[in-house]
């Protein structure tokens, strides 16, 4: 199972991809050639991380990845780190409005 490579979905949601160098009882993770898949929307960008160390009380879910398969659907975009910290930005602040907007309207008790 060494030197397969691998998702890694952490407790706060972050995606990890990387080529496995070591794990231990613990499911503390060592991967090697790492990188944090950020997913917003169609958009998609692979930051790098190089070697990556990663505690076992983060991880959710750990999955071999098939080499042969593409990994992501055809409708997906590559897009610049830059660009898809910016677009996270706007999720986030959007997400962050909706929630504002429902304390506001809470008063009215609609149920």
């Amino acid at each position: 199972m060494i030197a397969e490579k691998l998702i890694v979905l952490l407790r706060d949601g972050r995606k990890l991809l990387g080529t496995l160098c070591s794990f231990d009882q613990f499911a503390n993770v060592v991967l090697q050639g790492a990188c944090e898949r950020v997913i917003v929307g169609e958009q998609y960008c692979d930051v790098p991380l190089g070697l990556y160390v990663i505690r076992g009380e983060n991880v959710v879910l750990i999955g071999e990845l098939d080499r042969e398969k593409d990994e992501l659907p055809a409708h997906m975009t590559c897009v610049s780190e830059a660009e898809i910290r910016k677009a996270e930005k706007a999720e986030k602040e959007a997400r962050d409005l909706k929630g504002t907007m429902r304390k506001r309207m809470e008063f009215l008790d609609f149920d």
